[in-house]
């Protein structure tokens, strides 16, 4: 298969929004990463999604729309069905990186939901996004446009790194804002629970809803020991409600291993973790994004891509404080590190 570059012009919109109708692959820039898309209401299209990746089938999809309205048909009820929480959440975050669960309509393909009863949508920023979103005519299915375990991409070269020849197309636009994905806010109990955390924090949707958020127990767990290292897949009959919950994520081809404390700390443990690598033969790199975390979530994922392609091989990061955003990217530093801390 071919992979068609396509610019964020106009005609090539219009040319994208054809081929996910055709149910083709398409993948497109959004304010967070870059997504691999579909329609989202084709589960012969939404499965070829989790080929191209190699992602497991129970993992659900977030759903993609240009307008509120566009909620109609894949939520149960419809727009009359929604609560004030969601309400809230909507003026206050939408369009941008916030992702709602919702209880789906039958007109959802099991194929987009994972085999569950309620569907994850968000209404991107990005104005590459909304206009394919609106070309295509069809809500789109997208998860990362990434090989299933590996970083997020945050560039269309990302993109090609590991969807060439695999997707009908990608859309070259620029580099990502925000550099992790949204935030996942589950509404369907009886308390508003992020299930992924993102750049919009606990604390600012607790106060967009006047009530607690929680986050969800597990977040910061670590996962149960995996049948197969190669793949990820947890010996277990948990069913993840959303993206990154259950199966290993946002892994470079290098060793990834985190490191505590202030700065002088980070530096003797980083240089002894480092001399002892290169005596065996390795080649580390060194990671401190000094307590920015807007900064660390922004570069995470292209550093990571970054020192696999310059050929390190033990990628040694300092730790954030697990607070606010820095919560939020801790979560994919953990992930990226197989909870593997010093």
């Amino acid at each position: 298969m071919t992979t068609e570059r396509l610019t964020t012009e106009l005609d090539d919109i219009l040319r994208a929004g054809d081929i996910i109708r055709r149910g083709g692959l398409v993948a497109f820039p959004t304010e967070t990463v870059y997504g691999l898309g579909a329609n989202a209401l084709d589960a012969e299209a939404v499965r070829s999604i989790y080929a191209a990746k190699g992602r497991p089938s129970d993992n659900p999809m977030i759903v993609h729309i240009a307008e509120k309205e566009d909620l109609e048909p894949l939520i149960r009820g419809g727009l009359a069905s929604l609560s004030q929480d969601a309400q809230k959440a909507m003026d206050a975050f939408w369009p941008g990186p916030l992702t709602i669960i919702f209880s789906k309509s039958e007109e959802v393909p099991d194929a987009t939901t994972g085999g569950l009863d309620t569907v994850a949508v968000r209404m991107p920023s990005n104005r590459a996004a909304y206009m394919l979103i609106a070309a295509s005519l069809r809500p789109i299915a997208a998860p990362s446009a990434n090989i299933s375990g590996r970083p997020s991409p945050t560039t269309a070269d990302d993109v090609l790194e590991d969807m060439d020849g695999r997707i009908d197309a990608i859309i070259m636009g620029e580099q990502c804002d925000v550099g992790i994905e949204s935030t996942v806010l589950d509404l369907t109990g009886e308390v508003p629970t992020i299930l992924r955390p993102g750049i919009i924090t606990r604390e600012e949707l607790s106060e967009a809803l006047g009530r607690e958020v929680v986050y969800y127990n597990g977040l910061l767990e670590k996962p149960a020991e995996t049948a197969d290292p190669e793949d990820g897949v947890a010996e277990t009959s948990f069913k993840p409600k959303s993206p990154g919950m259950k199966y290993r994520h946002y892994s470079p081809k290098a060793r990834v291993i985190l490191i505590e404390g202030n700065t002088e700390e980070f530096r003797e443990k980083a240089k002894a973790i480092g001399i002892e690598a290169i005596h065996n033969g390795g080649k580390p790199a060194v990671l401190d994004y000094r307590g920015d975390e807007r900064r660390a979530a922004h570069d995470l994922f292209a550093d990571l891509r970054e020192f696999d392609r310059q050929g390190y091989d033990l990628i040694l990061i300092r730790t954030l404080e697990e607070e606010g955003l820095g919560f939020s990217v801790m979560n994919r530093m953990l992930k990226s590190a197989g909870y593997d801390v010093e």
